[in-house]
Protein backbone atom coordinates (compact mmCIF):
# COMPACT_ATOMS: atom_id res chain seq x y z
CA UNK A 1 0.00 0.00 0.00
CA UNK A 2 1.52 3.09 -0.99
CA UNK A 3 0.06 5.43 1.12
CA UNK A 4 2.97 7.44 2.45
CA UNK A 5 1.11 11.08 2.06
CA UNK A 6 -2.12 12.09 3.52
CA UNK A 7 -3.48 12.87 0.63
CA UNK A 8 -2.91 9.26 -1.41
CA UNK A 9 -6.28 8.17 1.17
CA UNK A 10 -8.45 9.38 -1.33
CA UNK A 11 -7.20 7.52 -4.46
CA UNK A 12 -6.37 4.45 -2.68
CA UNK A 13 -9.96 4.55 -1.04
CA UNK A 14 -11.44 5.07 -4.60
CA UNK A 15 -9.17 1.85 -5.87
CA UNK A 16 -10.14 -0.34 -3.25
CA UNK A 17 -13.67 0.46 -3.48
CA UNK A 18 -13.61 -0.06 -7.29
CA UNK A 19 -11.89 -3.28 -6.44
CA UNK A 20 -14.45 -4.70 -4.27
CA UNK A 21 -11.77 -5.10 -1.86
CA UNK A 22 -13.62 -4.89 1.83
CA UNK A 23 -10.25 -5.73 3.63
CA UNK A 24 -8.40 -3.09 1.79
CA UNK A 25 -10.43 -0.47 2.61
CA UNK A 26 -10.94 -1.63 6.29
CA UNK A 27 -6.80 -1.17 6.65
CA UNK A 28 -7.34 2.18 5.61
CA UNK A 29 -8.84 3.08 9.35
CA UNK A 30 -7.31 2.97 12.38
CA UNK A 31 -8.58 0.64 14.95
CA UNK A 32 -10.26 2.96 17.02
CA UNK A 33 -11.10 5.06 14.13
CA UNK A 34 -15.06 6.84 14.05
CA UNK A 35 -17.03 7.19 10.52
CA UNK A 36 -19.44 9.66 10.81
CA UNK A 37 -23.00 8.52 9.29
CA UNK A 38 -25.21 10.72 6.79
CA UNK A 39 -28.16 10.80 9.70
CA UNK A 40 -25.73 12.37 12.25
CA UNK A 41 -24.61 8.19 13.77
CA UNK A 42 -20.88 7.59 14.33
CA UNK A 43 -19.66 3.92 14.02
CA UNK A 44 -16.72 3.81 16.12
CA UNK A 45 -14.07 0.83 15.64
CA UNK A 46 -12.61 -1.29 13.06
CA UNK A 47 -15.07 -3.93 13.16
CA UNK A 48 -18.22 -1.61 12.46
CA UNK A 49 -16.74 0.34 10.42
CA UNK A 50 -16.26 -2.65 8.01
CA UNK A 51 -19.66 -3.49 8.45
CA UNK A 52 -20.66 -0.28 6.89
CA UNK A 53 -18.49 -0.34 4.31
CA UNK A 54 -19.93 -3.75 2.94
CA UNK A 55 -23.17 -1.85 3.03
CA UNK A 56 -21.26 0.61 0.63
CA UNK A 57 -20.18 -2.17 -1.46
CA UNK A 58 -23.61 -3.67 -2.20
CA UNK A 59 -24.33 -0.20 -3.62
CA UNK A 60 -22.16 -2.11 -6.63
CA UNK A 61 -21.41 1.18 -8.16
CA UNK A 62 -18.14 3.00 -9.49
CA UNK A 63 -16.20 5.56 -7.06
CA UNK A 64 -14.55 8.74 -8.38
CA UNK A 65 -12.83 10.94 -5.52
CA UNK A 66 -10.61 14.04 -6.11
CA UNK A 67 -8.91 15.49 -2.85
CA UNK A 68 -10.14 19.42 -2.89
CA UNK A 69 -7.75 20.21 0.33
CA UNK A 70 -4.92 18.66 2.40
CA UNK A 71 -3.06 20.19 5.27
CA UNK A 72 -0.84 18.48 7.74
CA UNK A 73 -0.19 19.58 11.51
CA UNK A 74 3.03 16.71 12.37
CA UNK A 75 1.32 13.74 12.16
CA UNK A 76 -2.22 14.78 12.15
CA UNK A 77 -4.06 15.40 8.59
CA UNK A 78 -6.98 17.36 7.54
CA UNK A 79 -8.56 16.13 4.08
CA UNK A 80 -11.13 17.07 2.36
CA UNK A 81 -12.52 15.82 -1.35
CA UNK A 82 -15.25 15.63 -3.85
CA UNK A 83 -16.57 11.81 -4.28
CA UNK A 84 -19.46 10.32 -7.07
CA UNK A 85 -20.68 7.07 -6.89
CA UNK A 86 -22.22 6.30 -10.39
CA UNK A 87 -23.91 2.75 -11.34
CA UNK A 88 -27.44 1.58 -11.59
CA UNK A 89 -29.67 0.50 -8.13
CA UNK A 90 -30.19 -3.20 -7.18
CA UNK A 91 -34.01 -2.24 -9.24
CA UNK A 92 -31.78 -1.06 -12.06
CA UNK A 93 -32.76 2.76 -11.74
CA UNK A 94 -29.66 4.96 -12.50
CA UNK A 95 -27.86 5.42 -9.01
CA UNK A 96 -25.39 8.86 -9.00
CA UNK A 97 -24.34 10.36 -5.84
CA UNK A 98 -22.04 12.67 -4.78
CA UNK A 99 -20.73 14.74 -1.75
CA UNK A 100 -17.91 16.21 0.14
CA UNK A 101 -15.82 14.44 2.19
CA UNK A 102 -13.66 15.98 5.79
CA UNK A 103 -11.23 13.61 6.83
CA UNK A 104 -8.76 13.49 9.95
CA UNK A 105 -5.73 11.10 9.51
CA UNK A 106 -2.76 10.03 11.45
CA UNK A 107 0.85 8.98 10.55
CA UNK A 108 1.67 5.42 11.55
CA UNK A 109 4.97 4.41 13.21
CA UNK A 110 5.34 2.41 9.86
CA UNK A 111 5.19 5.22 7.86
CA UNK A 112 1.65 5.11 6.27
CA UNK A 113 -1.04 6.90 6.88
CA UNK A 114 -4.58 5.83 8.26
CA UNK A 115 -8.09 7.72 8.85
CA UNK A 116 -8.82 8.56 12.39
CA UNK A 117 -12.02 10.14 11.65
CA UNK A 118 -14.23 10.19 9.01
CA UNK A 119 -17.09 11.92 7.73
CA UNK A 120 -17.95 11.45 3.79
CA UNK A 121 -21.17 13.38 3.73
CA UNK A 122 -18.70 16.37 5.31
CA UNK A 123 -20.63 19.36 3.99
CA UNK A 124 -24.00 18.23 5.51
CA UNK A 125 -24.87 18.77 8.87
CA UNK A 126 -27.76 16.44 10.12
Amino acid sequence: MADRNPQELHKLFAQAYNARDLDTLGSLYETDAKLALEDGTVVEGSTSIREVLKGFLALNATMAFETSYVTQAGNIALLSGRWRLSGKSADGQPLDVEGASAEVARLQSDGTWRYLIDYPYGTKHP
